[in-house]
């Protein structure tokens, strides 16, 4: 492959090879030293996999350009390699790189069902469930729509569903994704370039030039001869890193829950309650990641707060739903949204396969072999379960607060008082004179406010006996 690479105007392979290490399997090391910032590796252009690529092929991109509707971005990448994957002969170049592809792969489709439950109850178990599926599905449509139409250039035997999902994990865990100057995106398989390992401690080191359209990595910080080469994949939780790339990161600060909001259109004033989800940038179906950082974002309860709206305060908004307001409603309905909240996600935890205390136990015992898949899926477990015991603990205190009167009005996610407009907690505050509901640390912030406050501000004020003319 580097032979191929080099002829075809790749530059830095001379100070780069191919490794094995203990830690993290296939890499890259370096053969001498580099500074950070540095441009260690070029790939040109007419290397890289991309869906034009594919369609510019002149055996593949006829029958991708008679399929309809056409792939998708990564049907079409996992077709482009399992196609080259299968000649007998021809696309020299691109099948060295196709044979320094993993064999196989460990990311969570792959899990036998005993591993998998390891972490039943996570958004991780869900999803990959609910992949399998999907998987199973697309490769029916491909079978009906390419592969059995052109059999000449798929054959069944090389095109079987576990092909397909080789090929579609070789794409998940390898492809890059870049943001173009005229707003469109590429994603893209670097040769060589997608055998650099994953590491949080390196600075964002890959880059895509739009004129040339060769793929760059630059040293993510100092490297000295013998080293191992990173790239930093960016703050990925590890339900994530399982399902794409087959590894976690134990302890991982970027551990995340996905917790999907759904309402059943049948519910009362579901129509109602739809344009103001709309209003405040949500959905009737909304996923909202829960973090370590951030357990309780304010979208779950603007979510929340809409659904539990009763016909009364429906009634009081909708004149003003352009504007409507993610702030505190009413004491009673943030009272019934934390209570909900709380039971809720008590009944996820309850959902766990194996508890959290009993799973850091198994853990520390070696109960699971070090690295192995149920290792991986424990880790996934642990995570998502901390995350939403930080939710449930901020959800009851927020309850707390609302019940003991001593709420701040602004949702309640910060203890001290602050601007809620600038969030600055550091100057003495006003409030607001119609509502007393929110505080501004000065008039201009009030203003600049106004059109996200109008809404609940007038609502509140009504309530108080206050009149605008």
């Amino acid at each position: 492959m580097e032979n191929w690479l080099k002829q075809s105007g790749a530059s830095g392979l001379n100070g780069l090879e191919l490794a094995d290490f203990s830690d993290t399997g296939r890499g890259v090391r370096t053969l001498r030293r580099f500074e950070e910032g540095e441009k260690i590796l070029t790939i040109p252009h007419g290397v890289l996999w991309t869906v034009k690529h594919a369609y510019a092929d002149p055996l593949l991109g006829p029958a991708l350009r008679s399929t309809r509707p056409p792939l998708s971005v990564d049907d079409t990448l996992a077709t482009y390699i399992l196609f080259v994957r299968s000649c007998g002969s021809g696309y020299d170049g691109l099948r060295s790189h196709v044979a320094a592809l993993p064999a196989s792969y460990t990311s969570s489709i792959f899990f036998a069902e005993a591993e998998l439950e390891v972490c039943a109850g996570t958004s991780l178990y869900t999803t990959t469930k609910q992949l399998d599926r999907q998987i199973k599905d697309d490769y029916r449509g491909l079978v009906a729509r390419l592969f059995g139409r052109h059999q000449e250039l798929f054959p069944p035997d090389k095109f079987t569903i576990e092909d397909y999902k080789w090929a579609l994990c070789t794409v998940w865990s390898r492809a890059m994704d870049f943001q173009l100057p005229d707003g469109d995106s590429i994603r893209l398989l670097a040769p060589f370039a997608d055998m650099l390992n994953h590491s949080s401690e390196v600075k964002q080191c890959h880059a895509y030039n739009a004129l040339s359209r060769n793929l760059s990595i630059l040293a993510g910080k100092n490297y000295e001869s013998g080293d191992q080469v990173f790239i930093n994949y960016g703050p990925i939780p590890n339900n994530r890193l399982l399902r794409l790339y087959g590894f976690i990161v134990p302890g991982n600060p970027n551990d995340s829950y996905d917790l999907v909001l759904m309402t059943n259109p049948m519910a009362p004033f579901f129509e109602q309650k739809h344009k103001l989800w709309l209003s405040a940038g949500l959905d009737s179906t909304s996923t909202i990641s829960l973090t370590l950082t951030d357990p309780l974002p304010r979208s779950v309860l603007r979510y929340l707060r809409i659904q539990r709206l009763h016909e009364s305060d429906l009634a009081i908004i909708a004149p003003h739903q352009s504007d409507v307001a993610v702030e505190k409603i009413s004491d009673s309905n943030e009272v019934e949204v934390l209570q909900f909240l709380v039971e809720s996600i008590s009944t996820l935890l309850d959902g766990f396969g194996t508890q959290l205390e009993k799973l850091e136990e198994q853990l520390a015992e070696g109960f699971y072999s070090p690295e192995g898949n149920a290792w991986s899926a424990a880790h996934v477990s642990l995570g998502e379960q901390r995350v939403l015991r930080l939710t449930r603990k901020t959800a009851e205190d927020l309850l707390a607060a609302v019940e003991s009167g001593s709420g701040n009005g602004r949702g309640l996610l910060s203890a001290p008082a602050q601007c809620a407009n600038c969030e600055n907690a550091s100057v003495q505050l006003m409030q607001c004179g119609r509502c007393n509901k929110v505080m501004y640390c000065g008039r201009a912030c009030q203003v600049a406010h106004y059109k996200e406050h109008k809404a609940m501000c007038l609502a509140t004020g009504s309530k108080n006996g206050f009149n605008r003319n």
